[in-house]
């Protein structure tokens, strides 16, 4: 079993690492307090084909493999979980769906603007009714001739307020349940009939936003329907399960953001004459956090690896989405209570790295429904 790295792969790492330490990071504060989307570090992610790295050279993107990606997200996410998901969300929800599914022409209009860095895209899923159990979804499109009408509501959409393109979900056959559900890729800035609605209030992640996507009769063209009619559940699934790969390498990223300033802080912090690192309290704390956040990089390095080797990784991906956002979470608890009262304090960035931690427990799938997941595939057949 080899552990190692390609060249390739080392040098995606260090890069990110590099650009994360001196572009991401320093404004991360900044940006969580004023709210304010990262245009221009987003820019400059494309411009480094970090938007779609996955996505062929022929489409704008990087070329590269699912690991890289995981690598680099890791170490965009040290430096700003909000950048961190906007990364995760135009790679594994937008591009990854239009490559798989989408058509020469619409890979052409549709993935390459967004593969680029040129404009940001989004995946439009969650309703208010229709969170975890996409059955309850009421958003619809109806074929009209040469358009097809879509009305309906979309709730919590990473990338909602500034993203260009967009997949979106609809139910094209009521009667049909799961099997009635289409997607669609359409280009928000040129599609009647749509707005953005109210953008969130968050805990964390603050500069990423997340907004209402608001669908009044909107017209999109026939040849907007991503795929077949009625593969839009079938879609669904295979895209969650690569976002799962990405939100564990966004909580990955923010654990050892949370373990890097527990020890520098813990190194430097006195008490009784010595630094807190003698207390055997506070070494098991670390050890505890360094082992899982290790534990979870295996779990989503394997997850990345089959799905570049084009093996089954539900399951894998499911797990690494549970026991990473788990363990980041954890983690940033242990690091406020390491440092005591400026754990709580906006002075260091610790009680940004528990806020941030918290949605990744929540989103591409509550870990509840990761464990049923994980639990359907131990049992199945």
């Amino acid at each position: 079993m080899d552990f190692a790295l390609t060249e390739e792969q080392q040098m995606v790492k260090e890069m990110a690492a590099r650009f994360a330490d001196a572009e991401i990071r320093p404004k991360a504060a900044e940006l969580d307090e004023t709210h304010a989307h990262p245009a221009d570090i987003v820019k400059q992610l494309g411009e480094l084909k970090m938007l779609g790295i996955a996505v062929p050279e022929e489409y704008g993107g990087g070329g590269m493999d699912y690991v890289s990606y995981v690598l680099a997200l890791i170490e965009i996410s040290k430096g700003c979980a909000s950048t961190g998901v906007i990364m995760s969300v135009n790679n594994s929800l937008y591009c990854f769906p239009v490559y798989a599914y989408g058509t020469e022409d619409q890979k052409k209009k549709y993935l390459h603007p967004c593969a680029s860095g040129e404009y940001l895209g989004c995946y439009g899923l969650t309703e208010a009714g229709a969170g975890s159990d996409p059955a309850g979804m009421r958003t619809i499109a109806v074929r009209d001739n040469a358009e097809w009408i879509i009305s309906g509501e979309k709730k919590f959409i990473t990338n909602g307020n500034v993203a260009r393109f967009a997949v979106i979900a609809a139910v094209t056959d009521k009667e049909k349940g799961y099997k009635g559900i289409s997607s669609f890729v359409v280009d928000l800035e040129n599609t009647p009939g749509f707005k953005v609605g109210r953008v969130e209030e968050k805990m964390g992640i603050l500069a990423s936003g997340t907004a209402e996507l608001i669908f009044e009769d909107a017209r999109v063209p026939a040849d907007a329907l991503l795929g077949k009619e009625g593969e839009g559940f079938k879609q669904m699934l295979t895209t969650l399960n690569g976002g799962r790969i990405g939100i564990a390498s966004q909580a990955i990223g923010i654990g050892r953001s949370v373990l890097e300033d527990a020890v520098s802080y813990a190194k430097t912090r006195e008490q009784f004459g010595k630094p807190i690192t003698s207390f055997q309290a506070i070494q098991w704390k670390l050890a505890d956090m360094a082992t899982e956040l290790d534990a979870a990089e295996l779990l989503t390095l394997r997850a990345a690896w089959l799905e570049d080797h084009k093996k089954p990784y539900e399951k894998e991906a499911a797990m690494a989405k549970m026991y990473a956002s788990d363990a980041a979470m954890r983690a940033s608890v242990e690091g406020v209570q390491i440092l005591g009262g400026y754990g709580y304090s906006k002075e260091y960035p610790m009680e940004r790295h528990m806020r941030d931690a918290k949605i990744c427990q929540i989103y591409e799938g509550t870990n509840e429904i990761m464990r049923l997941v994980v639990a359907k595939n131990l049992t199945k057949g």
